[in-house]
């Protein structure tokens, strides 16, 4: 490709509004259609439970914190972004659609499709709640069933299955007000089970039959292809802030040390812990430390996972798919990176399993911490807003009052080094103020004079002891 190329792909925008997290990514797709990240914004969320906002106020502080992260990296201002949206109160439910349509002869096209998808949308459904996807799963023309793709057929009754998503309404209207809050405009909500397969998930894996497992903080989404459609969707209420409340109450020990245990000394299976470890916790103020055996620190991980996985088996089941799996389990989400999860799973659900990692569209040179399954939903959530974007969502100019001096970067560069060659973290430094500068020189000079000082000592004390002593000695 030519040296002078310049990207004109649209630059867009997604944010993951998590119960552990909220992560800002912005990218666009360069000259192949693979995603080019160019800036990434991950702050603490505050006001989400369970994948759903619990506190506006807590939660606009947060997503504003994070665009305001991409702003200064881009040094362009934010203007429309696409988000996710997960909850236990989400749904899903099959339906048969029909239509008639007026001259058999005629060829069926796109719009006849869409109008049949369009009539889905008018289903009733209980007091609360809205269609948020319609997935057409396969189609039926004068009782010829199995057809994928009708284009082009002709008939008369056209009939269709489908797979329809719901959720709250008043859920999706949080995070819409939310975002209208930080000052942004919603283009799109997209179900984040759906945006995690997007990055992680390959076409033959989701054309032999797969089960995505996506373990976050306040919940585990669970996604089902098959034929390369997706077939069931679902959510279980536990996830990796299920486990951290199991070592607090199990070990006794505060919030924060017990989130530290599960990250750093955790492994999802206990008979792989060999050599058992005591790790010694600070007490409180004027108490005594703790010591916890690693063996127990597992063992405890371990039931509350093996847990999450009845679930999850429990819904492979009832989506009827559980025997045409042939691709197995694919683990994302930060709980994935927990040690030994991977094979607990293997054995626990009697699939083949593997981790699965958001670079599926990443074009080559991406950041080695995009590629970490934390990022699964967030670069899912960019992918499918470039598949639909046809103009940049950002504006070519920094607004004034956005200071983001004390906010630590996280930076991603695409046309650097390769992932698996670079073994530093990039962090902008920050810039030294005017005292600082003033104060630089002045510091010079007080230990020019120090080492002066010391000097002069060591020679007078040579003189008075005549001796033709080494400065050696005299240290």
């Amino acid at each position: 490709m030519d040296s002078t190329y310049k990207n004109n792909n649209p630059i867009v925008v997604a944010i993951d509004i998590g119960t552990t997290k909220i992560c800002a990514v912005a990218g666009q797709r360069n000259f192949y259609g693979k995603l080019e990240i160019l800036a990434v914004g991950k702050v603490e969320s505050e006001g989400v439970l369970r994948g759903v906002v619990s506190n506006i106020e807590k939660t606009v502080r947060s997503i504003s914190d994070a665009i305001r992260i991409v702003e200064q990296k881009l040094k362009k201002t934010v203007k429309v972004v696409h988000v996710g949206i997960a909850g236990q109160h989400i749904k899903s439910l099959q339906h048969k659609g029909s239509r008639l349509r007026d001259n058999g002869d005629v060829d069926i096209s796109r719009r006849g499709l869409q109008l049949l998808i369009h009539d889905m949308y008018k289903l009733v459904l209980p007091p609360g709640d809205k269609i948020l996807h319609v997935f057409p799963q396969e189609y039926t023309i004068d009782n010829e069933q199995g057809i994928i793709d009708p284009v082009g057929m002709s008939g008369v009754r056209l009939e269709a299955n489908f797979h329809i998503i719901t959720g709250q309404i008043t859920a999706s209207n949080n995070i819409t007000r939310c975002i209208e809050k930080v000052g942004l405009k919603l283009s799109e909500m997209t179900l984040e089970p759906i945006a995690s397969a997007a990055s992680v998930l390959s076409d033959e894996e989701k054309e032999a039959g797969i089960a995505l497992i996506d373990i976050g903080g306040g919940t585990t989404d669970i996604t089902i292809y098959y034929e390369g459609i997706i077939r069931h969707t679902a959510v279980i209420p536990f996830g990796g802030n299920a486990i951290t409340k199991d070592i607090k109450e199990g070990c006794n020990v505060m919030q924060n040390q017990a989130e530290k245990l599960k990250v750093k000394f955790g492994c999802a299976l206990a008979d792989e812990v060999f050599d058992d470890k005591i790790i010694t916790i600070p007490g409180l103020k004027g108490r005594e430390n703790k010591e916890i055996s690693q063996k127990n620190l597992s063992l405890i991980i371990q039931a509350r996972l093996e847990e999450i996985f009845d679930y999850v088996m429990w819904d492979i089941q009832r989506s009827g798919y559980e025997r045409k799996l042939t691709g197995g389990l694919v683990l994302t989400g930060g709980g994935s990176l927990l040690a030994g999860i991977e094979k607990l799973a293997s054995l626990h659900c009697g699939y083949e399993t593997r981790i699965g990692l958001p670079i599926e569209h990443l074009a080559h040179g991406y950041h080695e911490n995009v590629s970490s399954p934390i990022y699964a939903t967030a670069i899912g959530l960019l992918y499918e807003a470039s598949l639909h974007a046809t103009e940049s969502e950002v504006e070519d100019r920094l607004p004034d009052y956005r200071d983001t001096s004390n906010i630590p970067l996280e930076l991603a560069p695409t046309h650097s080094t390769p992932h698996y060659a670079r073994k530093e973290t990039v962090v902008d430094a920050p810039k030294a103020t005017a005292q600082q500068a003033e104060a630089k020189p002045q510091k010079e000079e007080e230990d020019v004079n120090k080492v002066s000082w010391g000097r002069g000592v060591m020679d007078k004390m040579k003189e008075m002891m005549s001796s033709n002593w080494e400065d050696s000695d005299l240290r």
